[in-house]
């Protein structure tokens, strides 16, 4: 494909309202933060104390708190966009683990304060581009996976990292089965290269507009790799285990002509029941301008510039 790079991005940023105000809740912080000076709380809506900026990647406009939260693919709650938020409000996410395993010299299983806590947190506003057209743009809060993997000292044989969300259909209707459940097989699991994984724009993330990440988001730990479609970045991440060989993830195994391991953005190459080519923005504009999907796909959604060097001689066609 030829990579056509996006227009610089300016120096003077503009920010929206909604997310100034959530810069100052949290740099006047947070006093007797319940998790170890992080500023978690248990529950979505609480502030997040000490976030400081992190990589400007776009200035675009962010998408508002109530259509990120609204709007969402989040299977283990259901299949249509509108389930996860129905369904994961009681969703637990105290006590929780997160285990890292398999080649690395530093195997563990962390609580998840002990998991976030020697990083420091950033926002950052990325684009969510997804394979059914649509996107976003999210206030990220969280820190680069790459200092996850430094810690856990990777093997000469560790060429891949895989992802896998929690398996509990008592909390997730999603994955039971029958008439609730949407037919994939749990748990859910996804995967990236280690070079893809160690790049400085791959965050895990523990909250958006300044607050704790909302369950139907992908509380209380999700993967944010903003070049690629929105399902590669997994939610409510429960391992991370260093792999040789190339994950068989699950949408690879639902639908293997549809979704490839990579799925970067790409719109040269169409999902086989739409177009890539164009997608809408969500709360943009009319209702006019959704349906007509007037906005063009960027390549690598619009990170080219950062990431394309990853794929140099790989024919993004096959390896899509």
């Amino acid at each position: 494909m030829l990579i056509k790079r996006p227009d610089p991005i300016r120096a003077a940023e503009i920010t929206d309202q909604a997310v100034y105000r959530a810069r100052r809740r949290f740099l006047e912080g947070v006093a007797g933060a319940a998790l170890a000076g992080l500023g978690l709380e248990a529950s979505a809506g609480s502030p997040l104390a000490g976030v400081r900026r992190g990589v400007v990647t776009t200035d675009e406009k962010p998408t508002s708190l109530s259509d990120i939260t609204r709007y969402n693919n989040f299977y283990e709650f259901g299949s249509d966009k509108t389930d996860p938020a129905k369904h994961a409000k009681d969703f637990r996410t105290r006590p929780w683990t997160i285990a890292v395993e398999g080649e690395v010299a530093r195997p563990a299983i962390y609580q998840l304060e002990d998991f976030v806590k020697p990083h420091a947190l950033e926002e950052r506003i990325y684009r969510l581009r997804c394979v059914e057209a649509w996107s976003m743009v999210i206030p990220w809060v969280g820190f680069p996976l790459a200092e996850v993997i430094k810690r856990a000292e990777p093997t000469s044989r560790a060429k891949y990292v895989e992802f896998t969300t929690l398996y509990d259909p008592k909390q997730m209707p999603g994955q039971r089965p029958g008439l609730l459940g949407t037919g994939l097989d749990w748990p859910y699991v996804e995967g990236l290269r280690l070079d893809e994984a160690m790049h400085p724009l791959t965050i895990l993330a523990v909250g958006l507009y300044g607050e704790v990440l909302p369950n139907q988001n992908g509380a209380p730990l999700r993967l944010v790799v903003p070049w690629k479609y929105g399902f590669k970045s997994i939610k409510s991440i429960v391992k991370l285990r260093f792999v040789e060989r190339q994950p068989v993830t699950t949408w690879m195994k639902s639908g293997p002509d549809e979704y490839g391991f990579y799925s970067n953005v790409n719109p040269d190459v169409d999902h086989p029941r739409w177009s890539q080519k164009y997608e809408t923005r969500i709360g943009e504009d009319s209702l006019l301008s959704r349906l007509t999907r007037k906005r063009k796909t960027l390549p690598f959604n619009g990170y080219a510039d950062e990431v394309a060097h990853l794929y140099a001689g790989m024919d993004l066609r096959k390896y899509f």
